[in-house]
Protein backbone atom coordinates (compact mmCIF):
# COMPACT_ATOMS: atom_id res chain seq x y z
CA UNK A 1 0.00 0.00 0.00
CA UNK A 2 1.42 3.36 -1.04
CA UNK A 3 1.62 6.01 1.66
CA UNK A 4 2.22 9.70 1.04
CA UNK A 5 3.91 12.20 3.32
CA UNK A 6 3.99 15.91 2.51
CA UNK A 7 6.51 18.41 3.80
CA UNK A 8 7.76 21.90 3.09
CA UNK A 9 4.82 24.00 4.18
CA UNK A 10 5.21 27.01 6.42
CA UNK A 11 4.72 30.73 6.81
CA UNK A 12 5.94 33.01 4.03
CA UNK A 13 5.42 36.64 3.11
CA UNK A 14 3.49 37.63 0.02
CA UNK A 15 5.70 37.42 -3.03
CA UNK A 16 7.78 34.66 -1.52
CA UNK A 17 8.32 31.05 -2.52
CA UNK A 18 7.99 27.60 -1.03
CA UNK A 19 8.66 24.12 -2.34
CA UNK A 20 6.42 21.35 -1.17
CA UNK A 21 7.56 17.76 -1.30
CA UNK A 22 5.54 14.57 -1.21
CA UNK A 23 7.36 11.33 -0.59
CA UNK A 24 5.77 8.01 -1.44
CA UNK A 25 6.47 4.58 -0.07
CA UNK A 26 6.23 1.52 -2.27
CA UNK A 27 7.76 0.44 -5.53
CA UNK A 28 5.12 1.62 -8.00
CA UNK A 29 5.61 5.38 -7.79
CA UNK A 30 6.63 5.85 -11.41
CA UNK A 31 3.32 4.41 -12.60
CA UNK A 32 1.20 6.67 -10.41
CA UNK A 33 -0.52 9.82 -11.48
CA UNK A 34 0.22 12.49 -8.89
CA UNK A 35 -1.76 15.54 -7.97
CA UNK A 36 -1.65 18.48 -5.62
CA UNK A 37 -4.83 19.87 -4.11
CA UNK A 38 -5.51 22.51 -1.52
CA UNK A 39 -8.24 23.39 0.92
CA UNK A 40 -8.58 26.79 2.49
CA UNK A 41 -10.48 27.24 5.71
CA UNK A 42 -14.21 27.16 5.07
CA UNK A 43 -13.78 26.24 1.40
CA UNK A 44 -13.92 23.08 -0.64
CA UNK A 45 -10.83 21.21 -1.69
CA UNK A 46 -9.60 22.38 -5.10
CA UNK A 47 -7.26 21.10 -7.77
CA UNK A 48 -3.86 22.75 -8.05
CA UNK A 49 -1.66 20.65 -10.35
CA UNK A 50 -1.20 17.12 -11.63
CA UNK A 51 1.25 14.95 -13.51
CA UNK A 52 0.65 11.64 -15.23
CA UNK A 53 0.21 10.04 -18.64
CA UNK A 54 -2.27 12.82 -19.41
CA UNK A 55 0.59 15.24 -19.11
CA UNK A 56 1.06 18.10 -16.68
CA UNK A 57 -1.90 20.26 -15.82
CA UNK A 58 -2.48 23.31 -13.67
CA UNK A 59 -5.39 25.21 -12.27
CA UNK A 60 -5.75 28.57 -13.97
CA UNK A 61 -5.03 30.46 -10.76
CA UNK A 62 -1.53 28.96 -10.45
CA UNK A 63 -0.36 28.94 -14.05
CA UNK A 64 2.96 30.67 -14.37
CA UNK A 65 3.51 30.65 -10.61
CA UNK A 66 3.52 26.99 -9.54
CA UNK A 67 5.41 24.07 -11.06
CA UNK A 68 4.82 20.40 -10.42
CA UNK A 69 7.70 18.00 -10.95
CA UNK A 70 8.63 14.52 -9.90
CA UNK A 71 11.74 12.47 -9.27
CA UNK A 72 10.82 8.83 -9.75
CA UNK A 73 14.20 7.68 -8.44
CA UNK A 74 13.39 9.38 -5.14
CA UNK A 75 9.68 8.49 -5.14
CA UNK A 76 8.94 12.18 -4.69
CA UNK A 77 6.71 14.77 -6.30
CA UNK A 78 7.31 18.48 -5.77
CA UNK A 79 5.29 21.64 -6.01
CA UNK A 80 7.40 24.75 -6.47
CA UNK A 81 5.31 27.77 -5.55
CA UNK A 82 6.46 31.26 -6.49
CA UNK A 83 4.86 34.68 -6.22
CA UNK A 84 2.69 33.51 -3.36
CA UNK A 85 -0.19 35.67 -2.24
CA UNK A 86 -2.50 35.46 0.80
CA UNK A 87 -5.17 33.72 -1.31
CA UNK A 88 -2.78 30.76 -1.59
CA UNK A 89 -3.09 30.12 2.14
CA UNK A 90 -4.45 26.59 2.55
CA UNK A 91 -3.72 23.06 3.59
CA UNK A 92 -1.98 21.45 0.63
CA UNK A 93 -2.42 17.75 -0.08
CA UNK A 94 -0.72 15.44 -2.48
CA UNK A 95 -2.61 12.50 -3.90
CA UNK A 96 -1.86 9.42 -5.96
CA UNK A 97 -3.93 8.02 -8.78
CA UNK A 98 -3.33 4.35 -9.53
CA UNK A 99 -4.60 4.71 -13.09
CA UNK A 100 -1.58 6.90 -13.73
CA UNK A 101 -3.47 9.64 -15.51
CA UNK A 102 -3.19 12.56 -13.15
CA UNK A 103 -6.66 14.11 -13.12
CA UNK A 104 -8.33 17.34 -12.08
CA UNK A 105 -11.01 15.62 -10.05
CA UNK A 106 -10.17 14.60 -6.52
CA UNK A 107 -12.49 11.62 -6.85
CA UNK A 108 -10.02 9.99 -9.26
CA UNK A 109 -7.33 9.76 -6.60
CA UNK A 110 -6.96 6.70 -4.41
CA UNK A 111 -4.38 7.72 -1.86
CA UNK A 112 -3.97 10.97 0.04
CA UNK A 113 -1.34 12.45 2.28
CA UNK A 114 -2.08 14.19 5.54
CA UNK A 115 -1.49 17.69 4.17
CA UNK A 116 0.98 20.46 4.86
CA UNK A 117 -0.08 23.96 5.85
CA UNK A 118 0.94 26.94 3.74
CA UNK A 119 0.28 30.38 5.18
CA UNK A 120 1.04 33.53 3.21
CA UNK A 121 1.08 36.80 5.09
CA UNK A 122 0.38 40.15 3.47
Amino acid sequence: QVQLVESGGGLVQAGGSLRLSCGASGRTFSSLGMGWFRQASGKEREFVASNGWRGTNYADFVKGRFTISRDNAKNTVYLQMNSLNPEDTALYYCAADRSGGGWHSSSRYDIWGQGTQVTVSS
